[in-house]
This record gives structure tokens, sequence and C-alpha cells, in this order.
């Protein structure tokens, strides 16, 4: 090919010469979408793309049977009927923005948008006082993203594929924050069942069922952690993005013949990447409005049929607010895109661990609610175990079937042990006295 006047000299787009555009140029280039498929192209792919969008009339149909308040039973299922095809519109618009944006940042992004669900229902539990709720949901969520999702994205792509792969030094790095993350919650569990001074106080007002009221050592190491968390999440983001960016792309496909003989789906682009973001933008909004409709009839729902709240914490909530991860993460396994599907799993649940629970703390400081990194000890066991097995399975960079069955096994064990009825009184101090002693 011939050089002309703006060719570029270097394959990195170096020119001589060449003057940068002022910021607004640039921002109604980007807008314009210059090279790539239109606004009305982009809309009308993504709105009549797929016979799966019909699913979308249950949009209003939520809306109105929440505003005129219908049965809870007929809200909850114009809820989830109206999350499940925006869960795809979700993934088809992270998909799009992949192609230019590429597969860390657009996995980034999803994990952000998915888990914009998660904190709106996570503070108005908190302004409500449902300080359990807060901490069942925030829990169920990182179990769900590391074993729910991630189980079934490992099952999905093993049908497809013989042997996924992806960056091992990049998936340990996030498994490793993981373990930081649960051990942090630990620590106000052992401090408060082991120590005279972190036992909850006996004029609290706030029953135990509703989180109880810790003690000032307890909220002092709750807060403080929460501080130091958002601290290393913030870190994380300039080691995944920036400074070690190398560690979280795709080995090359020379380095394994099973990935030469399965060659990685490529997209095609048919959205701008404007317009990817406004709809991943808008559809983001929507599934906020219906999951917080969904949740709203979830408990009217579980006192009719006496269903536990832990249940309703740990697995309802968050299958409901991890729909949109949960399509986007499976499809991209069955696509034979790994990269992509560990940051959505692995990073949604370290969003949630590092970003949003210690987000709700500090607003819990702020409006007075005394939510604290205190889980129960069941909860802290299987937090513990959970990120201990998911450790395991993807320190080697590869993943099959088998290991996503084992993921989801372990999820329908933690699953049955929370639709017993769990009393949350059931703790190492409600068994000693103040003097040390058996009660």
């Amino acid at each position: 090919m011939s050089s002309t006047e703006i060719s570029p000299l270097l394959e990195n787009g170096g020119r001589t010469g060449h003057t940068k555009l002022p910021f607004t140029r640039r921002a109604v280039s980007f807008f314009k979408g210059e090279g790539e498929p239109s606004w009305a192209e982009s809309f009308t792919f993504f709105m009549f793309g797929t016979w799966f969008n019909i699913l979308l009339v249950f949009i209003p149909l939520s809306f109105i049977s929440h505003y005129l308040d219908w049965d809870a039973g007929l809200i909850f299922l114009f809820s989830f009927m109206a999350i499940v095809p925006l869960a795809k519109l979700l993934g088809e618009a992270t998909d799009q923005l992949s192609v230019r944006l590429g597969e860390t940042m657009s996995g980034l992004l999803n994990a952000s948008f998915g888990n914009a669900v998660e904190i709106i229902v996570g503070v108005a539990a908190l302004l409500n006082g449902q300080l359990r709720i807060v901490q069942t949901s925030m829990l169920g969520s990182i179990l769900s993203n590391i074993l729910l999702v991630l189980g079934c994205s490992f099952f999905a792509g093993g049908l497809y594929h013989k042997q996924g792969i992806f960056n091992s030094t990049g998936a340990q790095a996030s498994a490793s924050l993981m373990t930081l993350s649960c051990i942090t919650l630990v620590i106000p569990a052992a401090y408060a069942s082991t120590t005279r001074v972190g036992l909850h106080k006996d004029h609290c007002g706030i029953p135990e069922d509703e989180g109880g009221c810790p003690t000032d050592g307890v909220l002092f190491i709750s807060r403080g952690t929460a501080i130091l968390l958002l601290g290393v999440y913030c870190a994380y983001l300039l080691f995944q993005l920036k400074t070690h960016a190398t560690l979280f792309v795709a080995p090359p496909e020379d380095q394994n013949e099973d990935q030469n003989e399965e060659a990685i789906e490529e997209t095609e682009p048919r959205m701008g990447t404007a317009a990817a973001g406004v709809a991943l933008l808008s559809v983001t909004v929507i599934i906020a409005f219906c999951a917080e409709y969904l949740v709203a009839s979830i408990e009217e729902t579980a006192e009719r049929y006496s269903i536990p709240k832990a249940f309703i914490g740990v697995v309802l909530l968050p299958i409901v607010g991890n729909a949109a991860e949960h399509v986007t993460s499976v499809w991209m396994a069955m696509k034979n895109k790994y990269e992509l599907t560990i940051t959505i799993c692995v990073g949604s649940s370290i969003q949630i661990a590092c970003f949003v629970v210690p987000l709700l703390v500090i607003v819990g400081w702020i409006v007075g609610q005394p939510l604290t990194l205190q889980f129960h000890n069941f909860e802290t066991i299987v937090l513990f175990v959970s990120v201990f097995l998911v450790n395991l399975l993807i320190m080697d960079g590869k993943s099959n079937y088998m290991e996503g069955l084992m993921l989801l096994t372990l999820y329908v064990v933690i699953a049955l042990a929370c639709k017993l009825s769990i009393k949350p009184s059931v703790t190492f101090s409600s068994h000693f006295s103040l003097g040390g002693r058996l009660k």
C-alpha cells in the first residue's frame, strides 16, 4: 500500500506534523462514530437483532404491576421475565464494547454496571435498617459470582470447547485479592467471638436477626477496614488497567495446541462505541428498577411460603441481581473468551467485597446505621471455603466442564444449608458467659 500525506509512518499511529485535535472536535467525532455503524443501525440491531427481545413487553408490565400494587406474585413474575431479555441486551452491549475497548476494560464495565443493582438494593435496605438483608445479599452476590456464574460459565464453555485458556497470573492476582477480602471478614467475626469486649451490648435495641448492635471495637475494626479496602481496590484498578495490564490479556494461541484447534470466535462490530455505551447505561438503569420491584415482592412472597431470610439474601436476591453478569459470562465462555469470563466473575466479586461492602459500611456510618463486617460464623466459613476452591481451580489458567460442575455442586450445597432456618444467634460467644464459663 502506497504512502500518502495522512498515512502513519509508524504502526502505532504516529504522524509527522500531526496536530492534536481539540477536545470538542474529538468528542463530536466519538459520538458521531466515524468509521463505525451509525446510531440508527446500532439501535436497530440492538432492539431487533433477536426474537428474544419480544420478552421486553414485560418491562411495562413490571412497572404497571408495581405502581398499581398488584399481587406480589404477579410483580415477581413480570419483573423476573423483564430482567431476562435485559440481561441478554446487557451482554450484547458489553460484547460490542469489547471490540474497541478490549476484554479487560469491557469486563470491568460489565462488572461495574452489573453491581449497580447490588448498590441500589443495598443502600435502600440500609436506609430501612435491614442490616441482615444487606449483609446476606452482599455475601450471596459474592458466592453467586464465584460459584454459580463462574461454575455455569466453565460448564457451558466446557461443553463447546474441550479446554478453556486464560492468563493464570492475572487470575491468581485477582483471586489473591479475593482471599484478602475474605480474611478481612474473618477478623471481625473472630474478634467478636473470642474476646470479652467483642460481645454484643445487652442494652442494644436492634434485634439479633436484624444484625444486632455491635460493640465500639467491632465498629472501629469494620470502618477502618472498609477505608483500607477502598484504597486497595483503587490500587487494584491501577494494577489491572495500567501498570500490569498484560497480566489480564489472554495468552497467545500458539502456547496451546487445543487453543489452535478451537479459535476464538471474533465479534462482528454491529454497534458504534458511543451507541453501545449508551445502550449499556440505559439497560442497567432499567434493570435496577425491575430488580428493585422484584426484591420488594420477594420478601412478601417468602413470608407467605415460609422461606427463611437467609435463603432470600444468600440465594434469591443475588440470582436476580447477577442475572446480567450470569448471561454475559456464560455467553463469553461459550464463545471461548475466558479472559472476559474471569474478569466478569472474579472481578465482580472483588468489586463487591472491596468496594460495594466497604462503601455500604461507610454510608451506614454517615446515616447512623451500625453496619459492620462481622458476619455470622456459618457465613464466614462458607465464604472461606468457596474462595479456597476457586483459588485451587483457576491457578493453572485452564478450565473445563468438570471444574464448572465442582463449583455448581458447592453452590447447591450452600443453598441447601441456607434453606434451613439458620439462627444467627448460634455463635461462639453465645455459648460462653462473660466469665468464660459455658452457659
